[in-house]
This record gives C-alpha cells, structure tokens and sequence, in this order.
C-alpha cells in the first residue's frame, strides 16, 4: 500500500514540476491529480504530522491571520507544513501536503497550519481531523457561490458537531460565530474591548443583526466593524461571549501600522503590528488566541506578531516605475521640474495595494484610508471572475463616500472598470477626476503618471511621490501581482 501511495505522489510531483515550467504556481493542479489518484491522500498523509493539524477559516483576513500564526509558531519553533500560497481548496492543501511528504512514511513537519476556503471547511476537516479550528468571521461575500451568510453557518455548525474532539477558537464580537461555540466543550473566544473604536451604528449593509435563538433583532451596545462588535437580545437574553483574549487601547496608524494592547490569561503586552487597520488587529487577536491553545508563551507571541508583514495583496508596499510624462489632461500631466528647472520626479513611487472584495472588507479599507492625511490617488480594479462573484451590487454597499473630497485621481481598471467609476461618480467624487482604463498594464501606468508635482527639500532633493493606493478585488489583486512580477517590481507569491 505504502509502495502504490509512492508512486501516485511521484506522478503527481511531476505534474506540479511541469506547472512550475511553465510558468504556473502549481499549488492545486498536483494536488487535483493526487486526490483523483487516491481519494483519500489528504488524510493519509496529514497522519503522519506528529501534533495533528489546525484549520482557519473566515470570509475576509484568513490569509493574513495564517500568515500571522504562522510567525508566531515557527519563532515557538514548531516545524509547520502550511499552505503559504493560499490555496485554500482541497487541490491546494493535497498540494501541501504532497510538497511535504517524505520517504517512509515521514513528512517534513509537526504541525499542519491549513487556511481553509469556507465552503470547504467540513470536507477538509472531515479528512484532517483537526486538533484545532479557528472562525474570525462571516461576512457577505460571493452570494452566487456561497449563498447567504446562514448557508454557511449551518455548514459550519455541522463540521464543529462532527469535531467536538477540536478546541474551537472562535471570534465573541461576531454573532454567528459566537454562535457555534455556544455547546461546544472546548471553546476559547477573542475580541476588541476598546469602546473608543466604537462606530455610530450598524452600516445598512450590516449582516448578522438577528438573534439566531429567537429570531429578535440584536442590540448593539458597540459596533467596531461591520456586525462585529458587542451585543445582547433583548427578547431571549443571549449575549456576546466573555471573551478569554482581548485587544484594548487600539491605536490605528493609517495605511502602516496598528498598536494595541494584548490581554491574555497570561498577562498582557503591548504589540505593535506593521500592518494597518482593526481588521489587522482581529487577525492579530485570531492568530494569538489559536497560538494560545498550542501553549505558546505570550511574549513569543507578541513578538511573532510584531514580526509579521504584509501577505501577497494584503497591505502590500512594492515601488513602480513612473512614466515620464503622465496622461494627457490628468493632474500633474507633463514633465516635471524642480526649482530649478531640471528634472525633479523621482522614478519610482510607492504602490500600496490593499484587497476589496466584499462590503465589509471594502468599509475597513475606505476607513483606513479615510485616517491618512491629504487628496489620495487610487487605482480601483474591479473584476467580475468566479473567484471575485459574477454580481458586482455589492460595490453600492462599500462607503466610498468616506473619500469624497479626498481623492485626486482614481483610476478604475479591470472587467467591470465602468461600473467603478459610476460607483465612485455616485459617492461623490468629482468626475473630472476620475479615468478609466480596461486594460490593466495602461491602467497602472497612468496611474502611476499621475502624481502630482511634488518640488524638492531645501537640500535640492525631490520630494517623493504620495503613494498610489490599489484597490483590487481577488482576480485583480493576482492579475496586478503578476503584472507586478513581470515587470521586476514584486517577488513571486511562489518563491
């Protein structure tokens, strides 16, 4: 048996060596013939990680909050067999898996770190088998793939049924979340305690605003990001779980960086994160209390946090190039000079890109931006792919007017570039700037032109170019990267 299993991992290590040639990641097409090969592959090798396995999954920032545990558990010094590409599904676990496995019946790691797609959660878990599973979230997102939030909650629900072996880490702050742990016999909860954070109220696109118990509408005592927050029912006396790890005393730094304090049974530290928003700081909390559970100190944990940067997409920071002339009638258009009449525009400009891909996620990103200071330029990509969702509505439920004022250019790129601009046209930013560009290469040139004269230091050096933020939704993101990669701006997501 162990001699036939050999032969299938071969044949399909091979075909991920073809992928790789030519130019492919590789990480689902070797594990897809794998799992055809032998059904059951994942379970088979998954047996051999000595400490189990661990699942993340959420609608938005499981990447991020795997990244995240990822640091905190290889500084612990637990050797990982993780999925860092983010392939999610079960070809890309296989993958995983298959990369790892080694003669005789070993595998080169301890512990198996997946992040796992939502609508494959129960299958995969159902093969792992794993020791922990931890939800952040359940936001709105693809309803032509997933369905509505309550499709997935129930399949969730079903999975931590079949798993009451598993410690569940799961987010308080999120009601259908919380939801799941409520009779389960190993639950450790997270959440923000942090009032000043707090929004006015529920956004019209808010989701879970219902008592799953008895159906009555939640009361909102705090709301920090979409329905993520603190809440009680009034008609059944449900309330939001005490949570065991917090984060207080938030500080947000803009489109760079976040500040917080971490409380744990443990004690409490101080973190500093090189990423930005409050929804880096639930991937922060997410990735500390999952560590928590594989009894990793707190001080390694802060400092795996600490140490953590950007996934691929996700708050990325890459230079571009800067034409030298920008598009014709756009701001800042023609050559640049200094005082002095020479040539001044630096050659390449900061590009941050930051993923969109539903309304919650959009929100936290607008708000984000909406803390740094000045007129933005933007470079919106907006595609309509599978992996995106074909129904693009949800763009009229993002609060781009939290820009309105405050945008010097926006560029809109990809499939669906028009109905951007109209959104944006609609929040309230002047249409006079506002470009459109299908074409993603010429939409990140004139982008990228379009900074506006930026003069020079009284030493005579020019002053670099504002950033240009990117807002991509998933197929976009992976198009601009590899666009990116082309052009020897970004490194490979797969080196």
């Amino acid at each position: 048996m162990a001699g036939t299993l050999s032969i299938k991992l071969a044949l399909a290590r091979g075909v991920g060596a073809v992928s790789r040639r030519r130019g492919g990641g590789g990480t689902s097409a070797p594990g897809k013939l794998l799992i055809r090969l032998s059904p059951g592959a994942i379970g088979e090798l998954a047996s051999r990680l000595p400490r189990g396995s661990v699942l993340i999954s959420a609608t938005n920032g499981k990447t991020t909050t795997a990244t995240m545990a990822a640091g905190i558990l290889e500084r612990a010094g637990v050797p990982l067999v993780h999925n860092r590409a983010g392939a999610n599904m079960a070809g890309g676990i296989a993958t995983t898996l298959l990369d790892a496995a080694l003669p005789g019946g070993a595998i080169a790691g301890e512990l198996g770190l997946f992040e796992v797609d939502e609508l494959w959660l129960d299958s995969l878990a159902a093969e792992l088998h794993p020791r922990g599973i931890l939800l952040c979230n359940l936001f709105r997102d693809q309803l032509d793939r997933y369905g509505e939030l309550d499709t997935i909650a129930e399949r969730w629900r079903g999975a931590m049924s079949a798993h009451r072996d598993a410690t569940l880490v799961l987010n308080a702050d999120d009601p259908l979340v919380a939801d799941l742990g409520r009779e389960h016999p190993a639950v450790v909860y997270f959440g923000v305690e942090d009032h000043s954070l707090a929004l006015p109220g529920l956004a019209h696109a808010a989701d879970a605003k219902h008592c799953r118990r008895c159906g009555a509408p939640y009361v909102f005592d705090a709301v920090y990001l979409g329905h993520l927050g603190h809440y009680h029912c009034p008609s059944c006396g449900r309330t939001r779980p005490a949570p065991t790890l917090t984060a207080s005393n938030v500080r947000l730094e803009g489109v760079r960086a976040a500040h917080f304090t971490l409380h744990a049974p443990a004690g409490e530290l101080e973190v500093s994160l090189a990423l930005p928003g409050l929804y880096n700081v639930y991937n922060a909390l997410a990735a500390a209390a999952l560590a928590s559970t594989l009894e990793v100190p707190l001080e390694t944990i802060a400092a795996g946090l600490e140490d953590t940067r950007a996934a691929f997409g996700r708050a990325e920071s890459v230079l571009v190039s800067i034409p030298d002339t920008a598009a014709p009638g756009a701001p800042g258009a023609g050559e640049r000079t200094s005082a002095s009449g020479t040539p001044a525009a630096p050659s390449r400009r900061e590009l941050r890109i930051l993923l969109v891909k539903n309304p919650a996620g959009a929100n936290e990103v607008l708000r984000t931006l909406a803390l740094e200071p000045g007129e933005h330029d933007l470079l919106g990509v907006l595609n309509d792919e599978i992996a995106d969702g074909r129904d693009v509505s949800w763009i009229w439920d993002a609060d781009f007017e939290l820009l309105a004022g405050r945008v010097r250019v926006a560029t809109c790129s990809g499939t669906r570039a028009a109905d951007l601009a109209a959104r944006l046209k609609y929040a309230g930013i002047d249409p006079g700037r506002i470009r459109v560009h299908e074409d993603l290469a010429q939409a990140l040139d004139a982008a990228a032109a379009a900074s506006s004269p930026q003069g020079e230091r009284p030493d005579g050096a020019p002053v670099p170019a504002a950033p240009l933020f990117a807002l991509p939704t998933y197929t976009a993101m992976l198009a601009l990267r590899e666009l990116l990669v082309a052009r020897g701006e970004a490194s490979s997501a797969w080196s």
